[in-house]
């Protein structure tokens, strides 16, 4: 079976794409990847709270899917919106990575006498509501700075010191086996600091009408990470 694939072209989002097309091969289906720019890729400048719409990394591959362009889209589950488009469903889910968030904390910005390891009045990089929203309860005296780019940029502009800590979540970091020499990890607890409903998890999505495509997909379904 000939099967078309549709990610956006980031470090983490290839490795995920080509994840699902590694399973795939090996029941010996012929899969190929289709790269595809989403809104949330094009607009670097604003955090996601100021871009208008929803879904700004997965609009545009779900078109792609409706419109016949790609038979599979592979997405991290958290940013999928809860309801499919009319016409796509979730046809299988991945294995669970670890779903917590991460602090990375640059050299200089490390105290151990403070919670998380992290100095006083630090500046942490994110552009997620959820995480700005905790770390501001939990650490009031720290201020947030919009943080935006693929995995190994956030880390790259925490090498450089634009920031004090980055917040990133564990699953990308683990997945694409990043170098974190020279930075402090903390690894924040899930009851303290609640991570993205479905973080860690991919979810891959089809037509729902492709029903030789969702058999095929059963061999890699984790049915106990979707109950």
């Amino acid at each position: 079976m000939k099967i078309r694939i549709g990610s956006r072209g980031s470090d983490l989002a290839l490795w995920q794409a080509n994840f699902v097309k590694d399973q795939l091969e090996k029941l010996c289906h012929e899969v190929s990847i289709q790269i595809i720019v989403t809104k949330g890729d094009r607009i670097q400048n604003l955090s996601f709270d100021k871009i208008e719409g929803k879904g700004f990394f997965t609009k545009e591959i779900e078109e792609a899917l409706l419109k016949n362009e790609v038979d599979l889209a592979v997405h991290s589950h958290k940013d999928l919106e809860t309801t499919n488009p009319e016409g796509l469903i979730i046809g299988a889910v991945s294995y669970r990575e670890n779903p917590a968030d991460l602090l990375l904390i640059h050299q200089d910005a490390v105290d151990l006498s403070q919670p998380w390891k992290l100095k006083k009045n630090a500046v942490i990089g994110t552009s997620a509501a959820r995480r700005k929203s905790q770390l501001l309860r939990l650490r009031p005296d720290c201020s947030i700075q919009d943080l935006r780019g693929n995995v190994p940029t956030r880390v790259h502009k925490l090498r450089d010191g634009n920031y004090d800590a980055i917040v990133l979540a564990a699953a990308g970091v683990e997945r694409l086996k990043l170098d974190m020499t020279g930075i402090q990890t903390v690894q924040f607890p899930e009851e303290e600091f609640i991570p993205a409903p479905a973080q860690g998890v991919l979810g891959l999505q089809i037509r729902e009408k492709d029903t030789e495509l969702k058999e095929a997909l059963k061999a890699i379904h984790h049915p106990d990470v979707k109950e």
